[in-house]
């Protein structure tokens, strides 16, 4: 967004974060921008590393000083504590809720055990994860011991946040489609599960969320979630067969979508639609994030046309839950 841009040539990404009146001013943007149903706090999904001693910089993309890479550096790193770590992100997640007209929900997130073990191990971002593989693979003892201080570090993380105002939260394990689903039953599961289990336990809802997991969705339902969020990459209707009819579904327009003509982003919109097919439990999104050159126009069409087709849908099929 340009108001976006015009606060990132002022401040430095970090201070961005880190300053929670910025954090707040940002979040709240598009919701007053655009006819969006959910605020989602403006943060970093790596900023807890740095409350666990890892030197993390963006410049602009993350860049990790000190990977962690032994069994001697992750018997180092240290549990970060929401509170003192981390309380910027809780701070303005506070000042947004104090702001959100309505009953606009606030969203807040973390990022999965598995994909900050790989920023932290890789030293940032990865094509082929070699060196985290060669931990999970050749170490299972020092991977357990960074799964295990990863997600207890979430897990606190993420409670702090509703406690701060956040009443939903969404898990992102980005990096999770480079694994196959042994290893990711082995390696990843269990952790992502403790969070989402923990969650649960104490009545908070929670969105999980991986790309390229077309064959893994069996398995993060499995592990947890209200909602299982899904790319692009996959069936929306058939996303839905791989999992508990109970849990809903996130998702799933490509991104580059909106680069497109207007009328072909609402063809493409209201076929994530049809699929969906009015079923309850479904939140219409993009299948990852925003593009950064996304014309603000596009947005607004594509928002006002999500509310407008479903209302029309919905009038079609009053008998039926919506």
């Amino acid at each position: 967004m340009k108001a976006y841009r015009e606060i990132r040539a002022k401040h430095s990404l970090m201070d961005m974060f880190k300053i929670p009146e910025i954090a707040a001013e940002v979040t709240l943007q598009p919701v007053k921008a655009f006819s969006l149903d959910a605020a989602i706090i403006f943060a970093d999904i790596l900023l807890p590393l740095e409350g666990m001693g890892v030197n993390l910089e963006f410049a602009p993309g993350p860049v990790i000083h000190n990977p962690v890479r032994s069994a001697a550096e992750i018997q180092m790193l240290r549990m970060a504590d929401p509170e003192q770590d981390l309380d910027f992100v809780l701070k303005a997640l506070q000042y947004v809720r104090a702001d959100l007209e309505g009953n606009i929900p606030l969203i807040g997130f973390a990022g999965a055990p598995f994909t900050l073990a790989s920023y932290a191990i890789e030293g940032g971002s990865s094509s082929s994860y070699t060196l985290t593989k060669k931990l999970m693979y050749g170490d299972h003892t020092a991977w357990d011991l960074l799964m295990s201080k990863l997600s207890d570090t979430i897990l606190a993380f993420l409670k702090a946040q509703v406690r701060a105002g956040a009443q939903v939260v969404q898990l992102f394990d980005s990096w999770a489609g480079c694994l196959s689903p042994s290893d990711y039953q082995r390696y990843v599961l269990p952790y992502s599960q403790k969070i989402l289990l923990g969650l649960q336990a104490d009545g908070i809802a929670s969105i999980h969320f991986g790309t390229g997991t077309a064959g893994l969705l069996h398995l993060m339902a499995e592990a947890g979630g209200d909602i299982i969020g899904v790319d692009w990459r996959v069936a929306l209707n058939r996303s839905w067969q791989s999992f508990d009819s109970k849990k809903g579904i996130q998702g799933n327009l490509d991104p580059v979508a909106l680069m497109a003509p207007i009328p072909v982003l609402k063809k493409k919109a209201a076929e994530v639609l049809d699929e969906a097919g009015g079923r309850r439990g479904h939140i219409f999104n993009l299948g990852h994030g925003i593009l950064p050159t996304t014309p603000e126009d596009s947005v607004k069409a594509l928002a006002d046309f999500v509310h407008e087709y479903s209302a029309e849908f919905n009038q079609k099929r009053p008998s039926e839950e919506s």
